[in-house]
């Protein structure tokens, strides 16, 4: 008779069995007919099944371990280019093409060095690094970005050549002409220009000495293409804003950011596949720091836009107010982590004016920079809907009011909702946009400033 044989777990095993049966293979026993026949040919069987079992399972770890690395690696090396970007600056610099504070650290004394890639695009590359023993971060921008899609970049920052301007045989006045007429493109007509011509020319002076040479203008005219650049020198004696620590070319670096984020937990790629967003949003609050400690960094961030609303070089507009934009540091002081979607107002309109629409959804920039499609004329329209203190209120709602002190939760609810209505299209919109700010930054201080969270 054919051997008959069921391979089963081990939580199949009958106390019924004889003690023989005891010698067989884990996961295998012999049917109760075949009880007392030569067991080898069966083991053998058996032995066969678990070992193809078990290979089977084996390669198929291998197969998805290797798939995950080489996604990882693809990624990786698509994302993080930092050798190219620094071969091609270095290699400007030492053919005295460029010249900046951080090139000689950069190329020639190998002071200013690559470390953790943090780059979420090939074309904008961010590493971890030290300059002069201060912890930075390293941003360089590798290719030209071609035509402007408001829902992603607004930064056409490259020239046809890369460094081609300002040409040999430009003198001064006729630099500070060119940043002038940049400037007003920019900002829009503002009655202090020169007075951030000079300004910019003053950190265009890399090595200090008293004049900028032909390859520092070169520098800074390719770095006054970002706007993060320019936002980081016009504020760069607010509190809020990182500190810029030095430039080569239009590679610059600036003052590292202890936590980037609101809040405090960042995982693996692999795992934010896995997690449902409503969870991970949750998640998220769990692991902010205490509610005194929250409520001192939203008041750095409601001057931080006090700081950009109509400032002294006009408007700029917050378009990518997502949480991993805003950090602290260890005395929870509000630090901007991200700038390059802060852009200026007047920019920003002059791009947007006349472009086809067919929805409202044609006419955003970034997540957060919204105008109206014109229906009649099918072009967008240049007034943005939210200011940038209704869309902070947004992302503040919830993480201020989770664990808010009973006693100023209902006033502090109300004053979240009054400024998440804010409109820029409301009737004395300045007034409410200066009075719901000061409100709010009130009603959170006096409730934490005789904390040591103060």
């Amino acid at each position: 008779m054919a051997a008959t044989f069921a391979c089963l777990t081990a939580s199949h095993y009958s106390p019924q069995f004889s003690r023989t049966d005891a010698a067989m293979p884990m996961g295998c026993i012999l049917h109760p007919a075949l009880r007392g026949q030569s067991r080898r040919p069966v083991m053998e069987v058996c032995f066969s099944y678990v070992r193809m079992k078990y290979l089977f399972f084996s390669w198929l770890g291998v197969f998805i371990g290797s798939w995950i690395i080489y996604v990882q690696y693809s990624s990786y090396t698509e994302l993080c280019r930092g050798h190219d970007c620094k071969k091609i600056i270095c290699d400007k610099y030492k053919t005295g093409v460029i010249d900046g504070s951080a090139c000689s650290s950069l190329c020639t004394r190998q002071t200013l060095y690559f470390g953790k890639c943090l780059s979420t695009k090939p074309n904008n590359q961010m590493y971890l690094g030290v300059l002069r023993n201060l912890q930075g971060v390293i941003k360089c921008q590798m290719e030209e970005i071609v035509p402007i899609d408001l829902r992603t970049e607004l930064e056409p920052r490259k020239e046809t050549i890369l460094f081609d301007k300002p040409t040999r045989g430009t003198t001064v006045q006729k630099f500070k002409e060119m940043v002038y007429g940049l400037f007003k493109a920019k900002l829009g007509e503002q009655g202090n220009l020169s007075e951030l011509v000079n300004l910019i020319l003053s950190v265009a002076d890399g090595n200090k000495d008293g004049r900028v040479s032909l390859p520092e203008a070169k520098s800074a005219w390719a770095l006054l293409q970002l706007n993060e650049f320019l936002l980081m020198v016009i504020l760069q004696d607010k509190e809020h804003t990182p500190k810029l620590l030095g430039f080569c070319g239009d590679l610059y670096v600036m003052e590292k950011v202890e936590y980037t984020s609101l809040f405090g937990i960042s995982l693996p790629w692999i795992i934010e596949l896995f997690i449902p967003s409503g969870f991970r949003r949750s998640m998220d609050q769990w692991f902010t720091p205490s509610w005194p400690r929250k409520a001192k960094i939203a008041i750095g961030l409601l001057e931080f836009v006090e700081d950009i609303f109509h400032g002294p070089y006009g408007n700029f507009l917050m378009c990518d107010t997502s949480a991993k934009n805003l950090g602290y540091n260890d005395k929870y002081d509000l630090k901007m982590v991200d700038m390059r979607k802060i852009v200026p107002e007047m920019n920003l309109k002059e791009l947007i004016k006349d472009r086809h629409c067919e929805s409202d959804l044609d006419c955003v920039y970034g997540s957060d920079c919204r105008t109206v499609c014109d229906q009649s004329k099918m072009k967008c329209t240049t007034e943005i809907i939210q200011p940038n203190l209704a869309k902070v209120c947004q992302l503040l709602k919830d993480y201020l009011l989770r664990g808010a002190p009973l006693e100023i939760h209902e006033e502090l609810e109300k004053q979240l909702y009054s400024c998440i209505a804010l409109k820029v299209s409301a009737n004395q919109m300045e007034m409410e946009h200066s009075l719901i700010l000061n409100n709010l930054k009130t009603l959170l201080w006096k409730k934490i400033s005789h904390t040591n969270d103060s």
